[in-house]
């Protein structure tokens, strides 16, 4: 029996335990974006170091960036192999509205082949495929094809706003050939994809004061600027009427979808009314491109949350003094996020009214889009084993979220990333009553399992010249 092989019934014999595994890491609210769940954050943390130590990784320890810690840990036995960083991120979204969950969102639940949670599908699912393909191969073969280096952020729900400073103060330990993420899923099921790129993002956070207090609305209302008419005027500036963006120099930059890519966009199959319908919503955006370029190839804009005044029980007659927006950018290869997300706030800046103050909550300048070559080793041997396990050649396509590590790890270490997760993008991620289908943890066991058989065929030298 081969190598692989051996490695793959081993995990298959253990499906029950990795799900049990898998169930007890999204029992933790590991929250990043909440201060109020801190704690969870350091108990996720020591989950992780427990398992890395447990499988028999060596050094394994938290890397302080100044923000959320990541967890990294490391094996270092396949001499003249390449070195691969296993990424995946412990950190989850906010569970909110929580009356929306048809289950409790941190306490995971198996409905008909869906385990459902938050943090399952994104992704804490796929993570634990990764981290199992490792111990499987360990404690199988006793060693790995590659040399390991596993890297588990803690900040990628929020933007990975320490991310930099983490690799500046870790650098040498952080060298690698190239990463292998756990995030960034699969564009079908149906289908065999990889993926080739992702948008970059930035996010913005702005306040509006039209009053130094709230008014009552009787003595006041008609009379005075109201916080939230003059915040939903200044949202609503920000696209043009067909849903292009408003924003002069929005799109600077931005480097137009080539052959090669919206050739790839067109053979993926795609439904574009089903996508529509699926979520119930309609079409709107750029012109000029499908749904699904304008998701993959063109930058996007969204208003994330805006709120202000009374929001409770009943009424109350006021009129509301302060409102607040959060914004978030989608950008594509060529742009700078940092340009773009200023752009942004000029734009909010001169559309505000005299007599109104605005100003910035917290502003991130988020990380540039991804590119991965179509020749590159990681996408050669990811389509070997997709075409193995499928018998159908694998089709490039680009995410339409952002992963930040993708062009962080490329800027500051050189290296490339190959996203492999296993979700796919029905499965609620962000959303109530997220979820994430048991049999992907086979499916992704075995690929993984192969993929780094394969990747022991390159010579490190290979992912520096591609």
């Amino acid at each position: 029996m081969n190598e692989s092989q051996t490695v793959i019934d081993h995990l298959a014999s253990r499906q029950e335990d990795v799900v049990a595994w898998l169930k007890r890491f999204l029992r933790i609210p590991s929250v990043s974006a909440d201060a109020s769940f801190a704690a969870n954050m350091h108990e996720a943390r020591s989950f992780l170091v427990q398992r890395l130590q447990q499988i028999g990784l060596a050094d394994v320890r938290l890397l302080d960036g100044g923000g959320e810690p990541a967890v990294y840990g490391e094996w270092r036995g396949a001499p003249g192999k390449p070195t691969l960083m296993v990424y995946g991120h412990y950190d989850v979204q906010p569970a909110d509205p929580i009356d929306q969950w048809r289950t409790p969102p941190f306490e995971p639940t198996e409905v008909d082949g869906r385990l459902y949670g938050r943090g399952t599908s994104d992704v804490k699912g796929s993570t634990t495929i990764a981290l199992e393909v490792v111990a499987a191969f360990l404690a199988v073969q006793g060693g790995c094809p590659v040399n390991i280096k596993v890297f588990l952020e803690g900040e990628e729900e929020t933007g990975s706003p320490s991310l930099r400073t983490l690799v500046q103060r870790h650098r040498d330990l952080l060298q690698a050939d190239a990463v292998l993420s756990a995030d960034g899923g699969r564009a079908s099921a149906s289908v065999p994809t990889i993926n080739t790129g992702a948008r970059g993002n930035a996010q913005l956070e702005v306040r509006l004061r039209t009053a130094g207090k709230d008014l009552h609305s009787g003595r006041y209302g008609g009379s005075v600027r109201n916080a939230l008419h003059e915040m939903a005027r200044l949202v609503a500036s920000l696209h043009h009427a067909d849903g292009s963006v408003a924003v002069e120099g929005f799109c600077e930059g931005a480097m137009p979808p080539g052959a090669r890519q919206r050739a790839d966009t067109a053979a993926f199959p795609y439904d574009e009314a089903a996508f529509f319908s699926d979520v119930g919503g309609s079409a709107h955006g750029e012109p000029g491109y499908t749904a699904r370029e304008r998701v993959t190839l063109r930058p996007a804009l969204d208003v994330n949350g805006l709120w202000g005044g009374y929001t409770g029980d009943g009424g109350k007659t006021i009129v509301p003094c302060e409102a607040t927006a959060k914004l978030t950018t989608r950008v594509v290869a060529g742009q700078d996020p940092a340009s773009i997300i200023r752009a942004v706030l000029r734009h909010l800046q001169a559309q505000c009214p005299a007599g109104c103050a605005l100003d910035v909550v917290a502003m991130n300048d988020g990380s540039p889009a991804s590119t991965l070559a179509p020749d590159h080793p990681l996408v050669r041997a990811a389509e070997a084993v997709l075409e193995r396990e499928t018998g159908r050649q694998a089709i490039h396509v680009r995410l339409g979220a952002s992963v930040p590590i993708t062009s962080i790890f490329k800027e500051m270490l050189g290296i490339d990333t190959l996203m492999f997760g296993f979700n796919l993008p029905d499965e609620d991620v962000h959303a109530p009553n997220e979820f994430f289908r048991l049999a992907s943890i086979q499916q992704g066991a075995r690929a993984w399992t192969l993929l780094l058989c394969e990747l022991a065929k390159h010579p490190p030298a290979s992912f520096h010249n591609s």
